[in-house]
């Protein structure tokens, strides 16, 4: 924790501190939990339920499950600009409420509700990558750390003031996937920390530095397609950034392939191999030529296949020596 006043484990509660949550995904249910130690928690806010999978069976989220469970009340807006969630979040007399990937922008009215505001919980450190999807750009990007920083809410897009921030590496192979489960209990950590000092007035709101700002956008599907004329520490960051969503891919013999896990490989590429050319494909390995440098393809899948190794698809006969992909 960096705002120089890092208290060692141990749950604070605030006592008759009645506190809302926004959140949805299962990334923000620990954060939910935490909340629950050390708050009374009069109400979740989440998005409605959607349909899910193949079968577009329609599930309730992550988060409404969860506090279902817990017997907290649950209510799931679909407007939130018309006056009437900000009346409902004026009514719940809060004295904070808790945002952790919500998934939407709250207005003014909403932020005003709780008597001392809104709180999030992003998952970066701020103000690099504010926006939809924090953790995979910062694998992309190729940063070796991130972390959690807890902000009061403003307006804008993640432009609030900091109150805490807390620090972790970045494994050199971690996926979006893995990391975000580490960040999920990093922000649970936060929530006891830091929110029982805010409400006691002990954490000082620093301003972000705007010139400093990085922006992070939602993830398309396209968002995953591998550019080949790329260094090959970048197309492994692009892949691990990418997974569990949108997942990386490229084409290979006219045919989507997605690519779920790579290894950076020692060696150089010849002149005339072009960017993407598949320079071994033997029942070991296959080895892909990047713009500098090479890759291994360790885990891949054809779609509507199940993912196998790169060897294996070379032995199905997916692939072979000189084939270019992309």
């Amino acid at each position: 924790m960096r705002d120089g006043h890092a208290h060692d484990g141990g749950v604070e509660e605030v006592h008759g501190v009645r506190a809302l949550f926004f959140g949805t995904p299962k990334f923000s249910v620990p954060a939910l939990d935490a909340l629950v130690e050390i708050a009374d928690v009069i109400g979740v806010v989440c998005q409605p339920d959607k349909p899910v999978g193949r079968g577009l069976k329609v599930a309730a989220p992550p988060v409404k499950e969860r506090a279902e469970a817990l017997g907290i009340p649950v209510v799931q807006p679909t407007k939130l600009r018309t006056g009437d969630f900000a009346a409902w979040a004026r009514e719940q007399r809060a004295d904070v409420a808790l945002v952790i990937a919500y998934g939407r922008i709250l207005p003014q009215d909403v932020l005003d509700a709780p008597r001392l505001g809104c709180v999030n919980v992003h998952a970066s450190l701020l103000p690099k990558y504010r926006g939809a999807a924090p953790i995979a750009w910062a694998i992309v990007r190729g940063e070796k750390t991130t972390g959690i920083t807890l902000m009061k809410m403003d307006a804008g897009m993640d432009t609030g003031d900091m109150l805490a921030t807390y620090e972790t590496a970045i494994g050199p192979d971690e996926t979006a996937g893995e990391l975000a489960e580490r960040l999920s209990a990093l922000g649970a950590r936060a929530v006891r920390e830091g929110l029982p000092r805010f409400v006691r007035g002990e954490l000082a709101a620093t301003p972000q530095d705007h010139a400093r700002a990085t922006t992070a956008p939602l993830l398309e599907k396209e968002t995953g397609r591998i550019d080949w004329t790329k260094p090959e520490n970048e197309i492994h960051d692009h892949v691990r950034g990418m997974n569990p969503q949108p997942m990386a891919f490229t084409i290979a013999r006219e045919k989507r392939v997605i690519v779920h896990r790579t290894k950076r490989v020692d060696g150089t590429v010849s002149r005339e191999t072009q960017p993407g050319e598949i320079v071994i494909a033997d029942k070991t390995r296959v080895i892909v030529a990047c713009g500098r440098g090479l890759i291994e393809l360790e885990r891949v899948q054809l779609e509507g296949k199940k993912p196998v190794r790169g060897a294996e698809w070379f032995l199905g006969r997916g692939i072979a020596e000189r084939d270019v992909l992309g």
